[in-house]
């Protein structure tokens, strides 16, 4: 079953963006897929994840597993973005036990969603 990295494109980070240059979400997004999604996970960009307050966002989600939005992340963070990315998509419900969890997603989530019933 394949998990979903989806990246906000469009977060600013709390941050001015000077014209003609990219968002801070759009560069995450980039650095993601430039680092290479690990084993079951996909990653897609999404035009606004509506947590703006705390951008650079991104949610986890795959069909009949918890959901996660996670918030306050950076470039620097790819590579435990990844790693958490691919802990998920390794679960079965999409509980990863909370000591295996990448410190940033221990400390900067911002919603866990239940699975949807069929």
């Amino acid at each position: 079953m394949t998990a979903v990295l989806h990246v906000c494109t469009t977060c600013r980070a709390g941050q001015p963006v000077p014209e003609g240059t990219d968002c801070p979400g759009t560069r995450l997004h980039r650095a993601l897929v430039a680092a290479g999604a690990p084993e079951g996970v996909t990653i897609r960009a999404a035009d606004c994840l509506s947590a703006c307050d705390h951008g650079c966002n991104l949610a986890l989600s795959k069909p009949g597993a918890w959901s996660y939005v996670y918030g306050r992340l950076t470039e620097e963070d790819v590579s435990e973005i990844l790693r958490g990315a691919g802990l998920y998509a390794a679960s079965e419900t999409g509980i990863v036990p909370w000591r295996e969890r990448p410190v940033i997603f221990r400390k900067q989530s911002l919603a866990r969603i239940p699975p949807l019933e069929s």
